[in-house]
């Protein structure tokens, strides 16, 4: 069975669409990036592309070399790796069937399991995530900026101290480098798509250049036998190290889950779900793994000719002797992470908050307001505060996996692969995704079931200290709600007005 689209209208598959007469869409639902796209362009290379900008980027070097310094040999390191990032590319298969398909965005496939109207709850939910990390990762990138300012120009030194020349909670200089690359940033996403296709397409491979670079100049400094895979001493053995293993896992799922569930605001614009999973396998299992011991090989490195571990790419290129390879490595890792904030945290609430009101909010301005909360939120004060960012980032995280558990639960399990496009646009009681007043009680029941139990290790570690499956959270919030939602769609079809309506699939 293929995964079919079946417009109301005429039964054709996203692949055809194109040539369908357009419907009458609801105003009060679209808007021309909601839509369905009339053509889909990108390639396999392009979706690859997109996740070398996820993975090449300073939170992405230090968690990769946190990994192999959690007690374990590096063997086990690298098998916890390659599994962890299995499971990622499958489920990034499965969240990217529905949008290609339907060539709509995350939050309209929704409409499927939430209801036209109800969808708002997973988009403000991904959104408000998304505005949170899109501060916080703008804050990251402007560290590099300032290395390279008080490189090239070391009197600016002093105003880097936020106690001399400080406003809330941050120094002159980094108010100038945050302004600097959140202007950058809003300039590459105006233009559109097409052009942040573009620049992605150039930043993944870009860091790439830079990191053969680092790592060739260590190598060169301290010898091809200085080569380690192991950052720290082995702590676990035997058995003993199969829970800890399972948390590395959990990690690289953990890290990946927020575009992930979004996966489908990209997937929309592959010409097949064939590019998807080509791209997905070279992006995630074949790129993770090579940037991954990439980043061991680099960071081992440091000992020997530094002294010290390092996991920080940008101090790392900070301590080579010269002021053109310190200015273009910084550059490059800016750069990087400006490319994966676009990619992760910008476009996604982008259109989730279009989605809350289409007519008034574009997809231009959905970006535009959620990096103006950016700055409203002063994420510097939030990265310096751990437990404003547990109660903020990591709660609201919680619900990411709930949130995916019940697209997946509706989309496989009760529709059978099934989306009746002209469906997800209309607010018509007669329509499939209308139930209860635009709102489906059983995805809602099923978020929150979900949600409750993932946010309860989370909160049991923070506040007693007590060693929980806070780790776990998104498997135990996915898990819960998928069988949540299928329990009651399946076996209390009361609870869903519209259970009835669903349409067998067309092969």
């Amino acid at each position: 069975m293929t995964d079919i689209v079946t417009p109301a209208a005429a039964s054709t598959s996203a692949d055809t669409k194109a040539a369908a007469p357009p419907p009458a869409y609801d105003p009060r639902l679209t808007n021309d990036d909601l839509a369905p796209l009339k053509e889909q362009r990108w390639g396999s290379y392009h979706i690859f592309a997109f996740w070398m900008s996820d993975v090449h980027s300073v939170g992405g070097y230090v968690t990769a070399g946190s990994l192999f310094a959690l007690g374990l040999a590096g063997w086990q390191v690298l098998a916890a790796l390659l599994i962890g990032i299995t499971i990622v590319y499958f489920l990034c298969n499965l969240v990217a069937a529905p949008s290609q398909r339907a060539g709509v965005p995350y939050p309209v496939v929704c409409r499927s399991a939430f209801g036209v109207i109800g969808a708002n709850i997973p988009a403000i939910i991904r959104g408000l995530i998304a505005v949170a990390w899109y501060g916080i990762q703008t804050y990251l990138a402007s560290a590099a900026l300032i290395v390279v300012a008080i490189k090239l120009f070391p009197g600016l030194a002093p105003y880097a101290v936020a106690s001399h020349y400080g406003f809330l909670g941050l120094s002159l200089l980094g108010w100038c480098a945050y302004l600097v690359l959140w202007v950058i940033q809003a300039a590459v996403f105006w233009q559109g798509m097409e052009s942040i296709r573009k620049f992605i397409d150039f930043c993944g491979p870009a860091v790439y250049v830079v990191m053969f670079a680092l790592c060739g100049y260590l190598i060169h400094k301290a010898g091809w036998g200085a080569i380690n895979l192991q950052l720290g001493s082995v702590k676990y053995h035997g058995w003993d190290a199969l829970p800890v293993v399972l948390g590395a896992i959990a990690l690289v799922v953990s890290y990946f889950s927020g575009p992930m569930l979004n996966f489908g605001d990209f997937s929309r614009y592959a010409k097949s779900l064939g590019a998807v999973r080509r791209g997905n396998l070279l992006g995630l299992p074949v790129n993770f793994l090579a940037f991954s011991l990439l980043v061991v090989i680099t960071a081992s490195l440091t000992i020997p000719v530094y002294g010290q571990l390092i996991t920080d790419p940008v101090e790392t290129v900070a301590r080579i002797d010269s002021t053109f390879a310190i200015v273009l490595g910084a550059l490059t890792f800016t750069i990087a992470t400006v490319g994966i904030n676009i990619v992760a945290n910008f476009i996604s609430p982008a259109f989730d908050f279009s989605h809350v009101s289409p007519q008034r909010i574009s997809w231009r301005m959905g970006g535009m307001i959620a990096a103006i909360g950016s700055v409203l939120i002063t994420p510097w004060n939030l990265y310096n505060n751990p437990d404003v960012i547990h109660y903020t980032l990591e709660v609201l995280g919680a619900f990411i996996g709930p949130l995916f558990g019940v697209l997946i639960a509706d989309y496989y399990l009760v529709r059978k692969r099934t989306i009746v496009v002209d469906d997800l646009f209309t607010m018509s009681e007669s329509g499939r995704y209308w139930y209860r007043k635009g709102f489906n009680p059983v995805a809602v029941i099923a978020t929150v079931v979900g949600a409750a139990f993932a946010v309860f290790p989370v909160l049991a570690t923070s506040l007693y200290g007590m060693n929980t499956a806070a780790q776990y959270s998104w498997f135990i919030g996915c898990g819960l709600a998928l069988v949540t939602y299928v329990v009651i769609a399946k076996y209390l079809p009361g609870m869903n007005s519209q259970s009835n309506k669903t349409v067998a699939p067309v092969t």
